[in-house]
Formats: structure tokens, sequence, C-alpha cells
């Protein structure tokens, strides 16, 4: 069964908070999960800045075994690194 590296939606209405988490591919959006490999905050602070936690090592182990990451994992992950950067303008 393939594996995803995805984000699972949490928080209120119009304040979202994300656990990004390695789940089966055919595993509801917050549904069961295997791990999670880090959280995403997309609301900035007072500072401006979106906190990102990531477990690098266990996203390196499940990139390793093959799991695929979304479209907004790949690109979170290009950002810090951990994958090549996703270009913003790949629309087909």
């Amino acid at each position: 069964m393939v594996v995803r590296l995805r984000l699972q939606r949490f928080g209120r209405t119009h304040s979202p908070f994300y656990r990004m988490v390695a789940a089966h591919s055919k595993a509801p959006r917050d549904g069961r999960f295997l791990e999670i490999v880090g959280t995403y905050n997309p609301i900035a602070n007072k500072h401006g800045l979106k906190e990102i936690r990531l477990k690098t090592d266990r996203l390196q182990y499940w990139l390793s075994v093959g799991a695929q990451p979304s479209d907004r994992m790949a690109w979170i992950l290009g950002k810090f690194g951990i994958l090549p950067p996703v270009s913003s303008n790949a629309s087909s």
C-alpha cells in the first residue's frame, strides 16, 4: 500500500493548524495515520513568522522507503532542503 506524507487539518474555522503525517493513501484526510512527522501553523505570529516543526530524521526515513509527499508537503520540504525545490509555476 502506498504511504503519503500529507497534512491533517485541525483548529477552528478561519484558524487552521496542521499536523504533518505519514498515512496510507486510502485513509481519510483527518483519519488514521502511521506517524506524526511535524506540525505547521500557517497563521503568522506577531513577528510575521509561520511556525513549522519537522522531524527531519523521520521524514528522511519515510522518503527512503518510498513515501510520496502531497503537493503542499513537497513544497514545504523543498523550502527546507529535504527535497529539491518545487517550482511554483508548474501549471499544466
